[in-house]
């Protein structure tokens, strides 16, 4: 995979993107709320973010079409640690908000870094070298909560400035050793409207969208509070906040490693997603219930299974729906739906947290995914055969 040293700077960077967005969200919603922040505001605080780069992303796709992708990723880098350290130096709310709207209108690494794959790599290579984003997202959900765990012993804005240099050694890579594409893809980088429109009314398609827009609200909703779930229900600190998290990421990986595969072969993708998001909405229903947080880690175990049997299978179905000249215009809309659920996840999460209780925005989450998993075993299965197409089967039936 690394024997072309192109892809492995752009791992790097990808990794480094995600790790420090891993090593805020332990740190983040506790340092707002020592600069005044109500849960709901920290809400606002991770939506401005997607907000942001939602709005500049197709802008920033179409400057990388033009001058090329190396500026517009080392633009991009500099951005996300300039946000980062005005993050550790923020005295007061508004620059928190500031330092996080920066990040997202910078927010162009992982979308630029998937346009440069696309120039270096032959089509029948593409999907191998998409698979260190997947790699990199697992490897960051351990290692930046794990991190900011550990760097938050140094003081509460240790974690940010730990983010910042990781943001500088990526770019510091990508200058040196990061070569620009001859090749500049041909393809258009902004989405139209009649594009999500054409896009969600195909049949197996948009259904499968719609799913994956429901699977991120409920996701983000969760993820964005547990901080303050934590510390409200269990007295956690940053630090135990970290490892708790890192330990999600680890035993996500050694599921996708030794279970989801076997599960996914034997029961098919449509199965697997349907009893995943099942089991995941089981298990956080029973998070925002517990006052034990033995049971909180043991409820920890099922909700991750089912995310890891439920979110690769809901991606390889969209993989597998449309034709292949028409996946650029599929992603572009599941990465739009995605952003715009990463906006609206958090304001409900953490308002419910401020307004209901704690565990509010777990019990909500589960119920979401719960009906998202028993709508996809039900409907989408109906909608896979009227499409005159069955994907997502048992191997070898």
């Amino acid at each position: 995979m690394f024997r072309d040293r192109r892809l492995l700077i752009l791992f790097l960077i990808i990794l480094a993107h995600l790790i420090g967005f891993g090593i805020i969200i332990p740190f983040l919603p506790l340092y707002a709320t020592r600069l005044g922040a109500s849960p709901w505001q920290v809400g606002w605080l991770f939506a401005s973010y997607s907000i942001a780069q939602m709005l500049a992303s197709p802008f920033l796709g179409g400057l990388s079409d033009r001058y090329g992708r190396r500026p517009i990723l080392m633009a991009s880098l500099w951005t996300t640690a300039l946000s980062f350290v005005i993050l550790a130096l923020a005295d007061r709310l508004g620059l928190l908000f500031a330092a996080r709207i920066i990040d997202g209108l910078g927010g162009a690494s992982i979308p630029t870094v998937r346009a440069y794959i696309g120039d270096i790599t032959e089509p029948q290579d593409r999907a191998r070298a998409y698979g260190l984003l997947g790699a990199a997202f697992g490897i960051a959900l351990v290692l930046g909560p794990a991190l900011s765990g550990g760097l938050a012993h140094w003081g509460p804005a240790a974690p940010a400035w730990g983010a910042a240099a990781l943001s500088l050694l990526a770019l510091g890579a990508t200058w040196l050793w990061l070569p620009e594409t001859v090749h500049r893809a041909s393809a258009r980088a902004t989405y139209r409207w009649s594009d999500f429109q054409q896009v969600l009314r195909q049949p197996v398609v948009g259904y499968l969208l719609i799913t994956d827009f429901l699977y991120w609200n409920a996701s983000t909703a969760y993820q964005t509070t547990f901080p303050l779930f934590g510390q409200a229900r269990f007295h956690l600190n940053v630090s135990q906040v970290g490892y708790l998290l890192a330990l999600v990421g680890a035993l996500g990986i050694l599921m996708q490693l030794y279970l989801v595969g076997p599960i996914v072969r034997r029961i098919g993708e449509r199965a697997a997603l349907t009893y995943g998001f099942v089991l995941m909405g089981l298990g956080l229903v029973g998070i925002g219930f517990t006052h034990r947080l033995g049971t909180l880690v043991a409820l920890i175990f099922p909700t991750a299974l089912g995310a890891s049997l439920g979110l690769p299978s809901l991606i390889a179905l969209i993989s597998q729906t449309g034709p292949p000249e028409h996946q650029g215009r599929i992603q572009g809309v599941s990465s739009s739906l995605e952003s715009l659920a990463r906006v609206a996840g958090p304001v409900w999460g953490s308002g419910l947290f401020q307004w209901v209780g704690p565990g509010a925005p777990y019990v909500s989450a589960g119920l979401l995914t719960l009906a998202t998993g028993t709508w996809a075993g039900h409907v989408l299965a109906a909608r896979f055969k009227g499409a005159g197409r069955w994907i997502g089967g048992p191997v070898g039936r």
